[in-house]
């Protein structure tokens, strides 16, 4: 079971023509009135192709409201995600993954040098402590 964040309607709108519903007829136990009314409701959301089964209740129109709030919660859910990624993503591009391919110049005091891995010119380490790079570029 997933426990999502339920939206407000008031911030999240969901355009009618972007959904397709059907009604079918519940499963499991519930006898005659199960068995004779369309009370299952099921929302597709086109774009996304997120879709969402409700068929607790016995009323219709208390299924709908349950997988309309369902079917909210489940795109919000999927657009954060798709944020965080493209946030994440974002950073990674900047900070990089922190592994040591990612380095730009070794420093060694030991060896007096400074090399830069993008191009492989090495320097004295004294130049560049006195901020003297032309000779890396």
């Amino acid at each position: 079971m997933a426990v999502l964040e339920e939206p407000s309607e008031s911030n999240f709108r969901i355009d009618p023509k972007d959904l397709e519903e059907s009604f079918t007829r519940g499963s499991g136990a519930g006898g005659q009135h199960r068995n004779k009314t369309d009370t299952a409701v099921i929302l597709l959301h086109k774009p996304t192709s997120i879709q969402v089964r409700v068929d607790g209740g016995r009323s219709q129109w208390a299924n709908r409201q349950s997988a309309m709030a369902l079917l909210r919660a489940r795109l919000q859910a999927s657009m954060t995600a798709d944020k965080t990624k493209n946030r994440n993503k974002k950073r990674k591009n900047q900070v990089g993954s922190g592994m040591r391919g990612d380095k730009i110049r070794t420093i060694s005091y030991q060896r007096d040098s400074v090399t830069d891995h993008r191009n492989g010119k090495t320097i004295k380490l004294r130049a560049y402590l006195k901020g003297d790079l032309k000779d890396l570029r």
